[in-house]
């Protein structure tokens, strides 16, 4: 019994020997191979599941001692657009999850270290031309084949996002982006399961915050599943500049805040928003007769886009409230000498129960504001999701606008200008089964005005027009309350029933705006005229 312990002895002293001395060989060697070799190891494992991309690797350590690998100063560029680089890393640690040998499993921790992300509008026009998707580059291929382990513990610090647009306008930046998620396998899991706890936080444009708590799943494709609560306070509108003006949509400032619950993977959208509040929101939406054909391809575009969507069941979006406050939105016409803008300020509004599926049921709107300045205003209104065509009733009361604010808008349309007056207008319309039924009334009350060409530029039609419009303001004078109102039906068949409910409100109250103020104001002229 004796000697069997000792031989056993002598095992087990031969057995720790031999680890021991491996051990010490791997550690050895390590020194020993260059950090050249493990540089260019790592490079070429990362370029070889890359799509457009390439990732160049500054240095390289391979820590014997808790098995970890250090690359710095990576850098990852688009090969068609190689300068200025994508992304700069200045450490990627990978090391084993210590904590997971509790549970027997051997997985590996990850951390970017200081990661800046840079985007300008080349690369996103070089992007859009490539035939494979960006999600779809080898990004979580490439990660992982810099380590054996599997990923499990995933880490950003102290990040940064910045995006440059043309022009001279301030970057959207994103700055003290922290990621920390837990719980990542190498095992497939069904839909609508997210393993991986996540917390994400980033500091947006200086002053913005953007919370993200939830859970994910790393290994979906073509890109990461989430799903988890969102909280963003007070980004700064006015950073979107740039992009917003593409689509003839000039945003000056405002604030936007939301809270909800969001499911974002590649076969499911589901966006719930609580609350969504913008704050002094400063807008116009410009038409330009040189980005008129553009335009009109672009809204087909959007158009389609939103039928696609609607009572579409993989994506859902709903929004319980969303209010404005301290708004201004305004149209400005650009093909008119002089150029016109129409616009309503102090808007306080709020829109319940917005959703893209028709089981969610009607929104409501409701505004208040002030129609240039002066005239109070009021919108009311009710929409569903669409089906085949769009469904919506709109009233709008705008009472005693002061019409030297509407000069302008004469200016450009009937040649003449405005000395005084007050402007009122009232509109109720609904669309329903592809048909529009309503009504637009303008008045004009105590109005005066005068001929602003001068007397080369003035013709025959022209001086017979103004003093048209002169002899039916002195007609107003002899009427108790001074003024003029006409009455437009826009009942009838829906030209478009294609078209989008956002489009077909923009539309009606545009060309009912136009064309029943002008044309219903020559017929009451008209009939000033007779009757004197």
């Amino acid at each position: 019994m004796g000697k069997f312990r000792v031989h056993m002895s002598r095992l087990w002293g031969w057995g720790l020997g031999i680890v021991g001395f491996l051990v010490l060989l791997i550690i050895v060697l390590s020194y020993l191979i260059p950090s050249e070799i493990v540089r260019g190891y790592a490079e070429r494992q990362m370029n070889r599941h890359l799509t457009d991309y390439t990732v160049r690797v500054g240095r390289a350590y391979f820590h014997p001692i808790g098995l970890s690998l250090d690359l710095e100063d990576l850098v990852l560029i688009q090969n068609a657009n190689p300068d200025p680089p994508v992304a700069s890393i200045e450490r990627l640690h990978a090391s084993v999850h210590w904590k997971a040998l509790i549970k027997a499993r051997v997985v590996g921790d990850f951390l970017m270290d200081r990661p800046k992300l840079y985007i300008n509008l080349t690369l996103v026009r070089r992007e859009e031309e490539s035939k494979t998707p960006l999600g779809q580059k080898g990004w979580q291929d490439a990660l992982a084949a810099v380590y054996p382990l599997k990923i499990d513990v995933f880490s950003i610090r102290n990040g940064e996002l910045t995006y440059v647009d043309q022009g001279p306008h301030k970057p959207l930046h994103a700055s003290e982006i922290s990621l920390h998620a837990t719980n990542i396998r190498n095992i497939s899991f069904p839909e609508h399961v997210y393993p991986s706890p996540v917390k994400f936080e980033a500091t947006l444009f200086e002053k913005g915050k953007l919370d993200l708590d939830g859970h994910a799943n790393f290994l979906q494709e073509p890109h990461v599943g989430f799903k988890g609560d969102v909280d963003l306070r007070d980004m700064d509108l006015g950073y979107f500049k740039p992009i917003t003006e593409r689509q003839n949509i000039s945003v000056q400032k405002g604030t936007l805040s939301a809270k909800g619950h969001m499911e974002f993977a590649p076969k499911t959208t589901e966006v719930h928003l609580k609350t969504i509040e913008i704050t002094g929101l400063n807008a116009d939406y410009g038409h330009r007769p040189e980005t008129a054909a553009k335009k009109q391809e672009q809204v087909e575009k959007v158009t389609k886009t939103a039928k696609k969507m609607s009572n579409e069941p993989t994506s859902k979006i709903r929004v319980d409230l969303l209010r404005i406050t301290d708004g201004a939105l305004g149209y400005v016409d650009r093909t008119t000498d002089p150029n016109v803008r129409i616009y309503a300020d102090h808007i306080e509004a709020s829109l319940k129960n917005f959703s893209n599926q028709l089981a969610e049921g009607s929104s409501e709107l409701q505004m208040r504001g002030r129609f240039m300045g002066s005239g109070s205003t009021r919108v009311t209104g009710t929409f569903r999701p669409e089906t085949n065509s769009p469904h919506l009733s709109l009233n709008v009361a705008i009472e005693n606008t002061d019409m030297k604010a509407m000069a302008k808008i004469f200016q450009a349309h009937g040649k003449f200008d405005i000395k005084r007056g007050e402007f009122s207008f009232f509109s109720e319309v609904t669309i329903r089964d592809d048909n529009v039924q309503g009504y637009v009334k303008p008045i004009f009350k105590n109005m005066e005005v005068t001929d602003m060409r001068t007397p080369e530029q003035k013709s025959l039609f022209h001086k017979l027009y103004v003093g048209a419009v002169n002899a039916i303001t002195k007609l107003l004078k002899n009427r108790p309350r001074q003024q003029v109102a006409t009455e437009t039906d826009i009942s009838g068949p829906l030209e478009n029933p294609r078209t989008s409910t956002w489009q077909i409100i923009v539309n009606l109250v545009r060309n009912a705006f136009f064309e029943a103020i002008l044309p219903g104001f020559e017929r009451e002229v008209s009939r000033g005229q007779h009757r004197r």
